[in-house]
């Protein structure tokens, strides 16, 4: 039966390795003091929606993110390691020229939609393997038209998006990059998870991000 069930998808908010366009991966970077505005903002439109549970990666970006949710809405966020960004190994900490200067081949097979591990470190698949069923998990436990709100990070959000929609893992990348604290939504249809807003709220603004 449909149950009219959603799924908020929200990138945390501007660090410094965002805007020094550096791979951030599971590296526990902060926020900066915009980032943080960032977040109060999107936290006043997404508590609107009035979410029946928020969800988090377990890292310091996703955590202080979701707690500008938190403090609207009285929620009680669950935190789960699950939900972290890629693991990059040796690309985690380098700026995107640095990483296109030493791996140029790698990073050309990664934007071609091969199975890559970056850096030595995650295939994408694998990404969505520890991040798509958490999240599936939570949706389930919703009441009927229920909202959940997961807090992470771009790429498991794209890979985790690609997953519950049935896209081949071949054309994730044609899901782009989200933005600092912008998001997107899953809604329950009688055929699965579709796709009704990516992205949202990002014009002007830039795609900084890992998976970019």
């Amino acid at each position: 039966m449909n149950r009219g069930r959603r799924i908020v998808l929200w990138r945390h908010g501007q660090t410094s390795w965002n805007l020094e366009r550096r791979f951030q991966g599971t590296t526990d970077v902060p926020l900066t003091a915009e980032g943080l505005n960032q977040a109060r903002r999107a936290a006043r439109l997404l508590a609107g929606l009035r979410p029946a549970a928020v969800i988090s990666s377990d890292l310091t970006r996703t955590r202080a993110t979701a707690s500008e949710l938190a403090e609207l809405t009285g929620l009680e966020v669950t935190h789960y390691e699950e939900l972290r960004e890629t693991y990059a190994g040796v690309w985690q900490g380098l700026t995107h020229d640095e990483i296109v200067a030493r791996y140029g081949e790698q990073y050309a097979a990664w934007k071609r939609g091969e199975p890559v591990r970056r850096g030595g470190g995650e295939l994408e698949t694998e990404v969505a393997d520890r991040a798509a069923p958490v999240v599936e998990a939570n949706a389930e436990k919703l009441p009927d038209d229920g909202t959940l709100v997961v807090v992470s990070h771009g790429g498991t959000i794209r890979t985790t998006i690609g997953r519950l929609i049935g896209l081949d893992p071949g054309s994730w990348e044609a899901l782009g990059g989200l933005t600092n604290c912008c998001w997107s939504v899953l809604g329950e249809s009688v055929r699965g998870w579709r796709l009704l807003e990516h992205n949202a709220g990002t014009l002007p603004e830039p795609v900084l991000g890992d998976d970019d």
